[in-house]
């Protein structure tokens, strides 16, 4: 009789957790095909004329909002579903999982019957317009434009919102002009300080340090023909040698070089016009090239601040992401973690990069700046983000890589065929990071062994 009641018990449970998940489900789905549910502003969320009067004012905490009309209905949700874990067992968490897994294909479906990607979504007119709402009041409201930037800005705008989302401009735009340059000013006084001295003048470790430098720098994006040019090479070591000296905490390290690079593009793109293959930075004058050197280092200097244990002796920042990583893979892709540690890879080996360079040695150049749209949106929350990114990236190839053994995997995941990749993929990318960030992160009983 107990075991019969029990029983029944347990089929109730069962079923809320499936109708909660395909509630799950459908709310992603919708919103790839263009409805808004309670949350961020995805990639494809349908395009409506700014409403001032619906807008709602954040705390200057950085979290992810929602609408008016959504909120209650999130809250209950969230409510639910957090009180659904703790009453469900181990074989209801597991058949949960399961179907998560299972549905990344239907997902991936709807997305591909999405017409608009990202790359166009982000010269639409009416988000065009909203950003230039945005942009165009004395008191720019930054958590209204990380909202909008999530999902990819113009290119003409990028370098305004870059700057406004780091913190580097300040909102309040009687004084964004006068900031900005006594910034770039106290930035040259750093390179004459700091750079533009002999060597007789500097320490063993800074020679060791410069020398370093100016072998990675060559190395920078080396597929990109602009970055070969010598004067951006020079641009890249004065920016890198300033920021290690005024952070000798950390001091250099190797990928630090690459996270400058988009910058680096961003602000060229300010003064230079057409593909970036046709850029000569030599066209542009001293005084530009230093404001543009100047941006790069305090915009370096702003990203850098959030994840500083990132680089500090032994990365303990980027140790503790790996290890999340692979509880994450673990939770969402069993299968996968398991044959990961069957063939004896480290997800230490392979990830370490990621986290080191941002992926940027992981896809085509020309997508980073949109990747990096998402990156700068998140603010202060980016590098746990970073974890949901990197777990849907490399979950991207969950059947080829269980086909593969130990050396294969180090060098397919060396060597990732992202080459043909267009915004599309990368849209994918971020909807399922986002997808399992709202399942996980708010409830981390979900990752616990």
């Amino acid at each position: 009789m107990n075991n019969n009641t029990q029983g029944e018990d347990h089929q109730p449970k069962k079923e809320s957790l499936d109708s909660r998940f395909n509630q799950t489900l459908r709310n992603v789905q919708g919103l790839l095909k263009g409805r808004s549910i309670p949350g961020k502003v995805l990639l494809t969320r349908r395009l409506e004329l700014f409403d001032n009067s619906g807008i709602q004012h954040q705390s200057p905490s950085y979290q992810r909002s929602y609408s008016q009309n959504d909120a209650a209905r999130s809250n209950d949700r969230d409510k639910c579903m957090e009180g659904g874990v703790r009453n469900t067992n181990n074989s209801d968490s597991n058949a949960t999982v399961n179907k998560l897994r299972s549905s990344a294909s239907n997902i991936e479906t709807s997305a591909r019957e999405v017409k608009s990607v990202m790359g166009a979504r982000s010269t639409d007119s009416a988000r065009v317009l909203k950003f230039t709402k945005e942009l165009s009041g004395q008191m720019i409201v930054v958590e209204r434009l990380r909202e909008l930037a999530w999902s990819g800005v113009p290119t003409y705008m990028r370098p305004d919102v870059w700057r406004l989302l780091l913190g580097y401009a300040p909102p309040n735009s009687d004084r964004r002009e006068g900031v900005l340059r006594r910034k770039r000013l106290e930035y040259l006084d750093c390179v004459a300080q700091f750079y533009d001295i002999p060597d007789t003048e500097r320490s063993d470790d800074e020679i060791n340090m410069l020398r370093q430098i100016a072998v990675d720098c060559p190395r920078t994006v080396p597929d990109v023909a602009f970055f070969q040019q010598a004067q951006v090479q020079k641009s890249l070591e004065r920016i890198l040698y300033t920021w290690a000296i005024r952070h000798p905490a950390s001091g250099y390290v190797q990928g630090i070089n690459d996270l400058v690079t988009p910058f680096l593009v961003v602000f060229l793109s300010e003064y230079l016009d057409g593909s970036i293959d046709s850029w000569s930075i030599s066209e542009l004058s001293s005084a530009n090239i230093s404001n543009i050197e100047a941006d790069c280092y305090w915009c370096l200097s702003q990203l850098l601040d959030g994840m500083q244990d990132h680089y500090t002796f032994a990365q303990p920042g980027i140790q503790r992401l790996v290890f999340k990583l692979k509880e994450l893979v673990r939770r969402i892709d069993e299968p996968v973690s398991r044959h990961v540690e069957d063939q004896g890879l480290e997800f230490l080996q392979f990830a370490f990069r990621w986290f080191n360079c941002l992926l940027i040695r992981e896809i085509p150049f020309h997508l980073v700046t949109r990747l990096w749209d998402t990156y700068l949106a998140e603010g202060d929350a980016l590098p746990d983000f970073l974890v949901y990114i990197f777990a849907s990236f490399l979950l991207t190839w969950s059947e080829t890589l269980q086909k593969l053994d130990f050396q294969e995997l180090v060098m397919f995941l060396q060597h990732l065929p992202t080459h043909n990749w267009t915004y599309q993929e990368l849209e994918m990318v971020l909807s399922r990071a986002y997808m399992w960030h709202s399942m996980f992160n708010n409830s981390p009983s979900h990752l616990a062994s």
